[in-house]
């Protein structure tokens, strides 16, 4: 009896434990802004910054700058289309979503739109407009 008793009580906890933790989710704070994101490639550390806007995201890495269109679905997800894309693999929209958010930086997943294959990263904001 005593065994069956903590098969029980076992779950209940773990399920009231999780479902108390609430993560934050200030999308509208990641609206617009000056922001920086850095990720490996290749081995080394590259940052990328841009300016967003309501309506366009202005991206400068490694010296070069590209400017993209945004449609934003909802407060969290938005899809950014490249306003001049310089061959087939810049002309897909990629779709954007802000999972979590905590103070100046926020945790989100990006990757071609229809894809399923999905990639996270975490950008810091730097600034307002």
């Amino acid at each position: 009896m005593k065994s069956k008793l903590i098969y029980f009580i076992l779950p209940l906890t773990a399920i009231v434990a999780t479902s108390c933790y609430k993560q934050e989710r200030n999308c509208k704070d990641f609206k617009t802004g000056k922001f920086e994101f850095t990720a490996e490639v290749d081995g080394e550390k590259k940052t990328s910054t841009f300016i967003r806007t309501q309506e366009y995201e202005i991206e400068t890495f490694e010296g070069k700058t590209d400017t993209s269109s945004i449609r934003w679905v909802n407060d969290c997800e938005y899809i950014l289309q490249k306003l001049h894309p310089k061959n087939m693999a810049e002309k897909k929209a990629v779709t954007m979503k802000i999972i979590t958010t905590d103070g100046n930086s926020c945790v989100f997943e990006y990757g071609i739109v229809g894809d399923a294959r999905k990639e996270r990263g975490t950008l810091v904001k730097v600034g307002e407009l």
